[in-house]
């Protein structure tokens, strides 16, 4: 029925460990994953409540399409209360974690509470104990997953590092060494409740409710992804073929995103990668994509290094938007972030905030020599310090925008964030569409939740315009929540009409493609209400002042910004198109329509 039936529910305070069915009603109505989190987060955490508290939960979710021959199944998410913004998070992640999971015979873990001292969560198909885990507090991911994977055979590993321990608020949960739950710091709720890692293993069958048909359909399907254009494009090249595109358009951040046009992108694209560094693909758990790629330098000073990326994030952040045009450097904060349980993006926002700040004698700082754009090693000792809270990295353990609070000056106006969460990797005075994209986010400035540079870029948007953006972020972003919810990938291309055919194959459900993007909407103003009442209106529905104060410097959308005005008529029309009052708020009529 795609769904195991149950989920676990563990109160560390007390080691109390319930096993209660899944409410098949609310599956129905929230699917899985994004949306079943979301919906259980708002009844069990009250608003106020202080994301590291012991009263705040971190919930471990899978969907009905995890585990199974759907490609991209390996998705999983994380659901809690972010430590970085005070809003809703979900953080969406790969591997193969989710999958063990559902094999050890739950649809998701609820975690409350907090253990007393270190401790890891075994899960599987035969018992689900808590174990004390002080010999692995202090290590980094790698060797604790390691160590665990030893300890428990043919089982995956969800785990912590340095950086969740001491409660840096943009802290990771990887799995499979290189997959994370990257955003908005679920990894220090979790070091808030002690818990180090979780170990998942298992032999129990995921089955659909017509298991013969829904073989079928995934089959036809697995097929037409592999036969895709744009899949085999990300199979060769991987999401960094974005850099040399979003320098080429004028929308790579770089230097804290003063521009959107760097001098060095051609020596860090996708395209020198593939050529010189790249020597095999990876992929996560029933994934044809392939999109991972493990890079080996064979050369001077990161001779030896191999890892898994650096992805397009990772390198517009910590490298356009820092200065860095070496690739070399840029994998090794990669190898570093991934270890210490890091998110590259808001590390990439922060410490090249930092950089701007030391630039204009507001920030003098004493732990690193020549805190400045273009210096890799001080990006490098940055990550240690932040991971560490040691030094400058007290300041900026929690964030650009609380550093700015700290440091006054007007430094402010050039953290770029929203919602306090650092922007991804596009200039929006290149790309207005995720101006709204990134203002809108129910977890800050996000670029999963809608991405429109793909439409502008092809002229299904006008560039350097807000006509038919409204429509094109409500819809996106209603689409892209029934999917995490399923959960599946980014990167996925399917057709709404074949996707809602394998769901009600696996389930017994009756989607309709209608329903489907109902629900997905149904999601989202859900979300909306949890920050609701966290006190988030349209006034935090904003982007940073840099982008409506300054032109964009060069490239194409020289002598561009983002009008205020403009800005704020198309809020209003995405507002109305939601349903929504002028305050940003879901109407009663709305939300009744809705079922909520």
């Amino acid at each position: 029925m795609g769904y195991m039936g149950k989920y676990l529910d563990v109160d560390l305070s007390t080691g109390r460990i319930a096993e209660p069915s899944l409410d098949m009603r609310l599956a129905e109505q929230f699917i899985g994953g994004k949306g079943l989190g979301a919906k259980i987060l708002y009844e069990t955490v009250s608003s106020g409540v202080d994301p590291l508290n012991p009263d705040n939960i971190l919930l471990f979710m899978t969907g009905p399409l995890s585990g199974t021959s759907v490609q991209t199944s390996g998705r999983w998410c994380i659901v809690t209360k972010s430590p970085h913004t005070g809003i809703y998070l979900d953080s969406q992640i790969g591997g193969k974690f989710g999958h063990r999971l559902k094999r050890a015979g739950y649809d998701f873990i609820l975690c409350r509470g907090k253990v007393d001292s270190p401790s890891y969560l075994e899960v599987s198909s035969e018992k689900v104990e808590i174990h004390p885990a002080e010999d692995l507090w202090g290590k980094g991911t790698y060797v604790t997953e390691s160590i665990l994977k030893k300890r428990y055979k043919q089982s995956e590993v969800c785990s912590i590092g340095p950086a969740g321990e001491n409660l840096v608020t943009f802290a990771n949960i990887m799995t499979d060494k290189t997959h994370m739950a990257g955003r908005g710091g679920a990894g220090a709720v979790m070091g808030s409740k002690n818990l180090k890692a979780i170990v998942a293993y298992g032999s129990n069958k995921i089955q659909a409710i017509d298991p013969i048909k829904f073989k079928k359909l995934t089959r036809v399907f697995r097929k037409k992804v592999r036969e895709n254009p744009g899949v085999k494009r990300r199979h060769e090249i991987g999401t960094v073929m974005w850099v040399k595109m979003a320098n080429d358009a004028g929308f790579l951040p770089t230097r804290n995103f003063q521009s959107g046009v760097f001098e060095g992108a051609e020596a860090i694209s996708g395209e020198r990668m593939r050529d010189e560094f790249v020597i095999g693909h990876t992929a996560c758990y029933g994934c044809a994509i392939a999109c991972g790629k493990t890079t080996r330098f064979k050369e001077g000073k990161y001779a030896g290094l191999e890892v898994d990326g650096p992805e397009y994030e990772t390198i517009a952040l910590l490298g356009s938007n820092c200065g860095i045009d070496n690739l070399g450097a840029i994998a090794k904060y990669n190898e570093i972030c991934d270890d210490l349980g890091i998110d590259t993006i808001t590390a990439g926002g922060t410490i090249a905030f930092a950089m701007e700040c030391s630039e204009k004698g507001i920030l003098d700082q004493k732990d690193i020599d020549n805190l400045e754009f273009g210096n890799a090693d001080a990006v490098h000792e940055m990550l240690h310090l932040i991971a560490d809270r040691k030094g400058v990295g007290e300041l900026l353990g929690q964030g650009s925008l609380i550093a700015a609070e700290k440091l006054g000056k007007n430094s402010k106006s050039f953290a770029v964030q929203v919602k306090n969460l650092e922007l991804a990797g596009v200039e929006p005075r290149g790309s207005f569409g995720m101006a709204l994209a990134y203002s809108t986010s129910d977890r800050g400035g996000c670029h999963q939740r809608c991405w429109t540079p793909g439409a502008e870029l092809s002229g299904s948007l006008p560039r350097f315009s807000f006509k038919g953006v409204p429509k094109f972020v409500k819809e996106s972003q209603d689409e892209r929540a029934a999917c995490f919810s399923l959960v599946l990938c980014d990167f996925l291309p399917f057709d709404i009409s074949e996707m809602v055919e394998m769901l009600n194959t696996a389930t017994g459900f009756s989607y309709t493609p209608e329903s489907y993007l109902m629900t997905g909407e149904r999601i989202w103003n859900l979300t909306r209400m949890i920050n609701t009442r966290e006190g988030v209106t349209t006034t935090n529905d904003v982007l940073p002042e840099r982008f409506y104060r300054e032109e964009a410097p060069e490239g194409d959308p020289k002598g561009e910004k983002i009008n205020l005005e403009d800005f704020e008529k198309t809020k209003a029309e995405y507002y109305r198109l939601r349903g929504w009052n002028k305050e940003g708020i879901p109407t009663k009529d709305k939300l009744r329509a809705l079922g909520l």
